[in-house]
């Protein structure tokens, strides 16, 4: 929906493990794409690193993508692993070739690019088969936690936008709060 990015003044609150694995596991991150260990993966709005560090020691390449610099500049004073390049950019138009990924991970970003442009933009850069796994605050969500509800789409609006992209969804699920897509790339 694009309606706002995380206020990069608060960055230091996207490094509490106890708040973020509460949503989101490393291990369903990693499981999601399914990574080879030579893969080259995107973290999608990927701020200070938090999922960036945990996917780095199981691939070749983690470009962490986010259209906000000062995220960047937070990710370097905390120590950027050698394996991890920056990437400033928004997702609908990302500096990457055709098929040039093997995957690429969202969390808790998607309601901040979820349009049909950066979804054609990500079945453009990653490579056919490739694994997209998305995990975002749900709209079924009481709002309690993370962006306000109006601001979020749920699992079926973006099972919805990857089909239409021509990605095949290979799970879907709602769960407290939030909602987890994993799907590979047409």
């Amino acid at each position: 929906m694009g309606f706002h990015t995380f206020d990069a003044d608060q960055a230091e609150r996207l490094e509490r493990p106890g708040v973020r694995y509460r949503w989101v596991s490393a291990e369903e991150v990693i499981g999601g794409i399914a990574p080879a260990a030579d893969a080259a993966v995107a973290d999608l709005g990927s701020g200070t690193g938090f999922y960036t560090d945990d996917v780095a020691p199981h691939v070749g390449t983690v470009y962490g993508v986010d259209v906000q610099a000062e995220m960047h500049e937070f990710y370097r004073e905390k120590g950027v692993p050698e394996n991890v390049e920056l990437v400033a950019s928004d997702v609908s138009d990302l500096p990457f070739g055709d098929g040039d990924l093997d995957g690429a991970f969202s969390t808790m970003t998607f309601h901040e690019f979820g349009t049909p442009e950066s979804i054609a933009e990500l079945a453009r850069v990653l490579a056919s088969d490739a694994r997209l796994a998305i995990f975002d605050w749900s709209a079924d969500g009481d709002g309690d936690d993370g962006p306000p509800v109006d601001e979020r789409y749920d699992a079926d609006d973006a099972v919805e936008m990857l089909e239409t992209a021509g990605f095949a969804v290979e799970d879907a699920a709602t769960r407290t709060e939030t909602f987890a897509v994993v799907a590979r790339a047409p």
